[in-house]
């Protein structure tokens, strides 16, 4: 049993980049600064020799040294890569012990067929929906309600799905959405109370998925065969929740925990005089 639940974990080969873009180890430091200066993702590169990963250089790399140096001068070549079979888990705690944003990641033969990021790896963990996530939603719900429910694995038809979540954020639906393309997106829970089906988990799944054309998903459903007063539900109705098409897509920068320094400073000079 424990074999089988680690296969199906997720891989490093399911989240990576897979178009990576490189530098060769005979190209100048002027170039490649160039290239970092002009890009707005990149910070750094793999360093490859035809596929075969030689280094890694970083914008840091590049700051004493003259324009016309060959990179592999300058290149980092004692470097950590993962390979595409690795657990997610394990690069995550690789990126986070060592401290660097991005993972090449390379076959047996040490060709680079991708690059890991911790961006890559905080949106495979975000959203996950386990049988012991919802084994914990079924035992609360029973024992608020005294009632026994039962749990089901069905497709659900998206237009019929009454959120319980207002909003999402733009950033978190576009891993989502990411993961969608490639297959990998995780099951919604959904409570099927008495025939109405609410959305207990999943609601940036079930944007992105409406976003991509897909008309119903895969679910782990719990059932209450009669209709009974939910707090969730009171709250879709109180939002006025009836339908996918309510929900709000807000900016990351808008969360109600994210200010600007300005805003902040603001805040700071206005209340100055007031007192508490």
């Amino acid at each position: 049993m424990d074999v089988v639940s680690d296969r199906t974990k997720p891989r490093v080969k399911d989240y990576m980049t897979r178009d990576v873009a490189t530098v060769s180890p005979d190209e100048t430091v002027g170039q490649v600064a160039t290239r970092i200066a002009e890009s707005e993702e990149h910070s750094g590169f793999p360093v490859c020799d035809r596929r075969r990963v030689e280094g890694f250089v970083s914008a840091r790399d590049l700051l004493l040294a003259d324009d016309g140096d060959p990179i592999f001068k300058v290149m980092a070549t004692d470097l950590l890569v993962a390979h595409p079979d690795m657990k997610v888990n394990d690069a995550a705690r690789v990126i986070l012990r060592s401290g660097i944003q991005k993972l090449p990641v390379v076959d047996d033969a040490g060709n680079l067929v991708g690059i890991i990021s911790n961006a890559d790896v905080i949106r495979s963990q975000i959203e996950r929906a386990t049988p012991e996530k919802v084994g914990k939603l079924m035992r609360t719900l029973e024992q608020i309600h005294e009632i026994d429910l039962r749990e089901e694995r069905r497709t659900v038809p998206l237009a019929d799905l009454t959120p319980t979540q207002g909003r999402v954020y733009a950033d978190e639906l576009e891993g989502r959405r990411y993961e969608l393309e490639r297959g990998l997106a995780e099951p919604l829970v959904v409570i099927d109370n008495g025939g109405t089906l609410l959305l207990a988990d999943g609601h940036h799944r079930v944007l992105a998925a409406d976003r991509l054309g897909i008309d119903e998903m895969d679910a782990y459903v719990i059932v209450v065969e009669y209709e009974i007063d939910l707090g969730m539900a009171r709250t879709a109705e109180k939002e006025g929740l009836e339908r996918i098409d309510d929900i709000d897509v807000v900016d990351y920068a808008r969360h109600p925990l994210v200010q600007t320094t300005k805003r902040l400073q603001s805040e700071h000079s206005d209340g100055a005089g007031e007192e508490i």
